[in-house]
């Protein structure tokens, strides 16, 4: 008997299997940054999606690499550029850029290939170049049709995730276990999530970095359909020729997307973006970017602080890429950029955030539809206007015909017959976010409304694509007549059997309209109030 691994989960981890280079380089401060060495400012249109893309895709804006100088930060996504000039602190939206190398693999037999025998990398250290990679034990094999099997494992023990290193002085390959199968079982009844144990998931290492005299990676792993892992931050030695692990309890079964380290070498901090991943959904908000002290006595067991959506100025839910600058810290999302001087990082003020947006100028009067796929206006938009772009879907499946929906002040009214309840599973919860399961869960307060990045439109695949607020069924030639998808709520009643919110967006036809990319200050409100849903879970009855 030989245990087949097929398909599914296989191919949403093929999209978001990249590594990133040195994301610890301390870089020198910026006062010789020149203007003139910037790139000049181009139009860079929101991307139509390409054949077998999702329409979601061209809202893709997670950064896969960091690449800096002393004038520039350019962050890379799949099909643009984000660049921020030092010398002037502003920003253009280039054509993408990113690295081949770096792009996920579309041939799914190359990729297949890489799962079961993945390419060592190269890290230089010391004037020597050391090989690393990670790999699942026993290994893998391609079978017919490129199905990936090996045989059965009946041991746990004997299911393990291994670190292998080619130490140059000697050209040997160094294996250290990193954890088997029956340490995620063992983990997995401890939090009380008896099923998270069921099958290792391929890992990756997330990022690779020199701290003080050792290399340092951060593993992650393949997540969702019983497919699971533990997080892991390993360090090399090469004097004592030694490997050491830490793998953080509060972060059990969390992807780590990327490491800095800052402080002292005795003492060190270690700075993680997050996330979590389910059975057709790649991006899931976890703790959102971490700053984690390990205890001198137990490393596992340190103090970690998060810094999430919910409950600091973070312009992103899931930080994708860190890059470390001396006394500050870059932490980019799918939804924005934030520098942070890290040594102060609780306190508000030490944030300056910016977030991705699309703008069109209306070339003419349009009308404005309340709901997706309403058939008669609700107003009208006045033309030469410039409006922001939130969203786009189908309002047509065979036609491809869809509406943008935009931000739009005067707002609209729903009242939906579904109401409030107790999240069912608040250990999941990003810190900061009231255990209430409502429409708007994927909304999060910011002080003013609860609002919508775009790396919090979940694209959960095998359930139906991106949910919003509005009501009716999933069905496969009709597509649901969604009231808002990203527009900013304020909530004007919810009870236990419905919901009324104002939503600050309507849709328009997609005819004519050009959105284009830009990147826009965060502000943050100036009175910023408590969190409506902190009252609404009080009164919630707690499920038996």
């Amino acid at each position: 008997m030989r245990a087949k691994i097929l398909g599914f989960g296989i191919i949403f981890f093929l999209s978001g299997c990249t590594t990133n280079i040195d994301s610890n380089s301390q870089a020198a401060n910026n006062i010789n940054a020149k203007i003139e060495n910037c790139p000049q400012a181009q139009v860079v249109s929101l991307p139509a999606p390409n054949t077998n893309e999702g329409f979601y895709d061209r809202f893709d804006f997670h950064i896969r690499n960091i690449v800096a100088d002393g004038d520039t930060v350019k962050f890379q996504t799949l099909k643009q550029d984000f660049v921020f000039c030092r010398g002037n602190n502003n920003w253009t939206v280039q054509s993408g850029t990113l690295p081949k190398e770096l792009q996920p693999e579309n041939n799914y037999a190359t990729f297949a290939q890489e799962l079961v025998n993945p390419k060592f990398k190269n890290i230089d250290f010391q004037g020597k170049t050391y090989q690393y990679r990670v790999v699942r034990q026993p290994q893998f094999t391609l079978g017919e049709n490129n199905n990936i099997s090996r045989p059965d494992v009946t041991d746990p023990t004997k299911d393990a995730v291994v670190f292998e290193l080619i130490n140059p002085n000697n050209q040997n390959t160094q294996r250290q276990t990193l954890y088997t199968l029956k340490d995620l079982q063992e983990i997995a009844v401890k939090a009380g999530y008896s099923a998270a144990g069921n099958q290792l998931g391929f890992p990756r290492i997330t990022s690779t970095s020199v701290y003080n005299d050792r290399i340092w990676w951060s593993v992650a792993f393949e997540q969702g359909e019983g497919n699971n892992g533990i997080a892991t931050i390993v360090s090399y030695d090469p004097k004592t020729d030694k490997f050491n692990i830490i793998q953080p309890e509060a972060l059990w079964f969390t992807q780590i997307t990327d490491l800095a380290i800052t402080g002292e070498p005795n003492n060190p901090t270690f700075w993680m973006g997050t996330n979590i991943s389910g059975e057709g959904n790649l991006y899931i908000p976890s703790q959102g970017l971490v700053a984690y002290r390990p205890d001198s006595q137990n490393p596992n067991r340190g103090s970690l602080t998060a810094y999430t959506v919910n409950n600091s100025p973070i312009v992103g839910a899931i930080p994708d890429k860190l890059r470390l600058e001396n006394d500050k810290l870059w932490v980019s999302t799918a939804n924005g950029v934030c520098q942070v001087k890290w040594e102060t990082a609780n306190n508000p003020e030490s944030w300056n955030c910016w977030r991705f947006a699309a703008m069109a100028k209306l070339p003419q009067q349009l009308p404005i539809y309340s709901a997706l796929t309403n058939k008669t206006p609700a107003a009208s938009l006045s033309s030469g206007d410039d409006i922001e772009v939130l969203w786009w879907s189908p309002v047509n499946y065979q036609t491809q015909k869809g509406r943008y929906e935009v931000r739009y002040s005067p707002g609209f009214t729903v009242e939906l017959e579904e109401g409030a309840s107790t999240y069912q599973f608040p250990r999941s919860l990003p810190p900061g976010k009231p255990s209430v399961d409502w429409p708007g869960v994927e909304w999060n307060w910011n002080g003013e409304r609860f609002v919508r990045g775009f790396d919090e439109v979940s694209l959960n695949l095998s359930g139906g694509g991106p949910r919003g607020i509005g009501s009716g069924q999933l069905q496969p030639e009709v597509p649901i007549n969604w009231n808002t998808m990203r527009g900013d709520l304020e909530l004007l009643d919810l009870s236990a059997k419905s919901t009324k919110v104002k939503y600050y967006s309507g849709w328009v036809d997609d005819t004519g309209l050009k959105p284009y990319l830009t990147v826009i200050p965060q502000t943050r409100p100036q009175n910023p109030q408590p969190n409506p849903l902190a009252a609404v879970a009080k009164e919630l009855p707690s499920r038996q």
